[in-house]
Parts: C-alpha cells; sequence; structure tokens
C-alpha cells in the first residue's frame, strides 16, 4: 500500500467522523428544540445554569476518561450550549 492509500484510508475515516458528529448534531438539536418548546410553555427559564455545569463537570470526566483534552470538551460543549440557549430565548420571544 502507498503514503498516498494509506492518507486516503485516514481522510476516508476522518470523513465518516465529521458526517456523523454533524448528523449527531443535528438530533441533539431536535431535542434541544423540543426542550425549548416544552420550557416556553411552562414558563421555565431558558437556561439552567446548574444543570450546565453538571453536564460540563460530566462531559470533561468523560473526555478524561477517552483521553481527550477535557478543556477542548469544555469549549465545544459551552459552544453548543450558549447556542442552545440562544435558540431557546428566541422561542421565549415568540410565545
Amino acid at each position: 500500500m502507498t503514503d498516498d492509500n494509506i492518507l486516503a484510508q485516514y481522510r476516508d475515516s476522518i470523513d465518516n467522523i465529521d458526517a456523523a458528529l454533524v448528523f449527531m448534531l443535528a438530533e441533539r438539536f431536535k431535542v434541544t428544540q423540543a426542550v425549548g418548546e416544552y420550557k416556553a410553555k411552562t414558563s421555565l427559564p431558558p437556561a439552567d445554569p446548574g444543570r450546565e455545569e453538571k453536564q460540563i463537570a460530566r462531559l470533561r470526566q468523560l473526555a478524561k476518561d477517552a483521553k481527550l483534552d477535557p478543556d477542548f470538551t469544555e469549549k465545544f460543549l459551552r459552544f453548543i450550549i450558549e447556542e442552545v440557549i440562544r435558540h431557546h430565548q428566541k422561542i421565549n420571544r415568540e410565545q
């Protein structure tokens, strides 16, 4: 096998993983959209700082277990949480 073939296989795997990540994020946002609609109907605030901190701590530990940088994981999760809260605030304004 040539070096080009090896690199192509690695890149194919990366492409598959990226596709899976996109679909997983899409599914996550479908669920958080439903959560935002529920919160708006029941007059709950868009953000839940206690839940967010527990999730971050839990995912930091999962990252450590997976030998992934917990700081990177936290930054990634905070980015997602901020986007979810933004969506929830928009739903609240529309209600």
